[in-house]
């Protein structure tokens, strides 16, 4: 049987060439080593690193791609043996000694080097390999995991990671996962290497690295979780000191954390403009508010442990992270969220919130705009209002629950919803609200739900 090229790309609505088909990622282990030198040898080629991939091949593959930016690969092999392979754009495309048949597992080793860089997005931002005065971050939402290592780079293709950073003497390696050690042995150079490992299944936009001279504390939670934080030297933490809290209102509102540590990682302000939900360590720019480390602590939930099956799919993430945010706020003294829901619903028909509807962003630059944000959680309102508080409380923790570690989309969630109606009349009141809240353009008509 003669194998046929993997798919350059996956086809997602707004990101066709992003991912790639043909194989399954299980295991990324990723050896890197970092020697930013200001002259000699390592200028150029600051970052060295190889990729050890294990996949499982979904058709026979005479070839396969990898999605890789900005760096320069030196050596391929699959399974040991040399392969051909060229790189052209954003792609890798790698072509083993032998065809590999459908439901083998191999594994690709992939040796690069070069200098990493930032990725601009559509809206402006950037993400990628982004430098600070505390030192460097990898942030990947959603194509930035490409400048610094090869891998298939959509949501869809989750895998557990192994990550080993080699960086300068008296700098640290944060990650998410679980540390083997805080305290790394020095080489006889004075260098150090730090080992983390995520052992749940995880989208590659949610990994990250940073490199520099952070401030790191540990702790547990009262279910004797493991917290270790990271924080840019002069950056004010105390917030921190509310994770153990914050974490355990998630997990009476939202069921068990899906994970096996928590923490948090604090950049120097001008490092990135945006907080991400990077899986167990979420990153912020700079110190962050009560509402934004509840908004990505519900990420975890809601975004990493469930992933949106494809980037039109966001709400899904977005969409409960924000709702996440009226619900603290209605139970710790603050507004309601029908509070919120009417004080939104007040705003004009020619207001940001409504340009688009949040099932539908038109292009990559409304990612993150208010429709997925604001209008997705208004759409969970209406939901709640329709099933009513105890059948909503058991959506919250049974969603995340059937879809854990897995991806889905928004007919999952919308026939999820609709199967926790009591009857048919709020089975019907649900689609229309779909058709209303999630698809349909400009300002609902009514802030009533069902209409």
């Amino acid at each position: 049987m003669h194998g046929t090229p993997g798919a350059a790309g996956v086809l997602d609505p707004l990101f066709p060439r992003l991912g790639n088909g043909g194989y399954d990622v299980r295991h990324y282990d990723l050896a890197l080593d970092w020697a930013p030198a200001r002259s000699g040898e390592r200028a150029e080629q600051p970052l060295r690193g190889t990729a050890r991939i294990t996949s499982r091949a979904t058709q026979n593959l005479s070839a396969f791609n990898l999605d890789l930016k900005g760096l320069e690969v030196t050596s391929v092999t699959v399974d040991g043996r040399p392969a051909r392979y060229g790189q052209a754009g954003t792609e890798l495309t790698v072509r083993p000694e032998k065809e590999l048949d459908k439901g083998t597992t191999f594994r690709t080793t992939v040796d690069y080097a070069g200098r990493p860089g930032p990725l601009e997005d559509a809206d402006g931002s950037e993400e990628g390999w982004l430098t600070g005065k505390a030192g460097t971050v990898a942030l990947g939402e959603p194509s930035g995991a490409m400048t610094w290592f090869p891998g298939n780079h959509h949501p869809l293709d989750k895998a557990t990671y192994t990550l080993r950073a080699t960086v300068p003497k008296g700098q640290w390696a944060v990650s998410g996962g679980e540390p083997e050690t805080l305290k790394p042995k020095p080489r006889a150079d004075g260098r150090t290497t730090w080992t983390w490992n995520s052992r749940r299944p995880m989208a590659s936009f949610l990994t990250t690295l940073a490199i520099g001279r952070y401030e790191l504390s540990t702790g547990r939670t009262s279910s004797d979780l493991p917290l270790v934080n990271a924080v840019a030297p002069g950056e004010d933490a105390e917030v921190l000191e509310r994770l153990p809290e914050v974490l355990d209102w998630s997990v009476e509102r939202f069921g068990a954390y899906p994970f096996d540590s928590y923490g948090a990682l604090v950049l120097d302000p001008g490092t990135a403009g945006y907080a991400l939900e990077t899986q167990t360590r979420p990153v912020y720019p700079g110190a962050p508010g009560v509402g934004l480390v509840v908004h990505e602590t519900a990420h975890q939930w809601f975004g990493d442990s469930v992933t949106p099956r494809t980037w039109q799919d966001i709400w899904l993430s977005e969409g409960f992270a924000t709702y996440a945010e009226w619900l603290w706020d209605e139970d710790h003294d603050g507004p309601t969220a029908q509070d919120t829901f009417d004080r939104l619903y007040a705003t004009s028909e020619d207001a940001g919130l409504w340009a688009f509807p949040p099932a539908d962003p038109p292009g990559p630059d409304e990612l993150f705009s208010d429709p997925v944000y604001q209008r997705g959680a208004m759409t969970l309102h209406q939901v709640r209002r329709l099933l009513g508080e105890d059948r909503f409380a058991r959506l919250l923790t049974g969603w995340p629950k059937k879809y854990a570690y897995g991806n889905a989309r928004t007919a999952d969630f919308t026939a999820y919803a609709e199967s926790l109606a009591p009857d048919t009349a709020t089975r019907r009141a649900l689609t229309r609200t779909w058709a209303a809240w999630l698809r349909a353009e400009g300002k609902p008509d009514s802030a009533r739900p069902g209409r």
